[in-house]
């Protein structure tokens, strides 16, 4: 079962242009065009491309938590959505849904979101900023056959940019990511279970195929639009 768990969320085609906006980020930081907007975030240069190439590897990975009982499960194919394609994996004489946790979509950015809480002291602004943005991913999020639960893959970036602003322009630029991040998880993945068992997905990965390149995107775009407005970096409490 192993084999059939662990799978890119993403044809090969879509997957390699995150893997182009990854090299082409690397080329902007070596570059420093991109150091201030990541200082503003806490991290630096080399953390926030770690931060990006664990999340891009990790996409492969499923951590198995238990098996929902499923009916006509899907296998070996692609699925269409909102011009994204996602791969359902190939498996045999399979149990039912797996439902698991994506190694780069849903345990690093979980870390990196109670890091920056942690960080900043942001516990209220941050539970706001989480909550709101998991009701509105929620209102968005489709079932999808063979897949488990998918939203409109620039809705999340759009949606955590905006409130980022909002709550707070110092900032912008932590809440942006842990908004983006966990109100995604929760909000499409997290809020839908009860709705897994009848789409037939082999696997249903939180923070994988469905979500997660939502979830990337976020990292980059909605942290950068987040920082490039803030006023300084923010203040550390720790």
């Amino acid at each position: 079962m192993n084999s059939g768990v662990h799978y890119l969320p993403l044809t090969p085609g879509l997957f390699s242009i995150l893997v182009l906006l990854f090299g082409v980020l690397i080329i902007l930081i070596q570059l420093r065009i991109l150091r201030y907007a990541y200082m503003k975030l806490g991290i630096g240069p080399g953390a926030a491309l770690l931060l990006l190439f664990g999340s891009l590897i990790g996409s492969y990975f499923n951590i198995p938590i238990t098996v929902l009982p499923g009916r006509n499960v899907m296998s070996g194919e692609v699925v269409d959505f909102y011009g994204m394609r996602y791969v359902v994996p190939l498996v045999a004489a399979w149990p039912g849904t797996v439902l698991a946790v994506n190694v780069g979509g849903a345990v690093i950015p979980t870390l990196m979101s109670t890091y920056l809480v942690l960080r900043y002291q942001l516990w209220g602004r941050a539970a706001i900023a989480v909550a709101a943005i998991a009701f509105i991913i929620h209102m968005m999020a489709t079932p999808v056959h063979g897949v488990g639960i998918a939203v409109p893959v620039f809705a999340p970036v759009v949606v955590t940019a905006i409130l980022a602003f909002i709550l707070s322009r110092e900032y912008a630029a932590p809440l942006a990511y842990i908004g983006g991040s966990m109100g995604t998880l929760i909000g499409a993945d997290l809020l839908n279970l009860d709705k897994i068992t009848g789409l037939g997905a082999p696997v249903a990965s939180i923070g994988g195929a469905g979500t997660f390149d939502g979830i990337f995107l976020t990292g980059i775009l909605a942290v950068l639009l987040a920082g490039i407005a803030s006023p300084a970096r923010p203040r550390e409490v720790w």
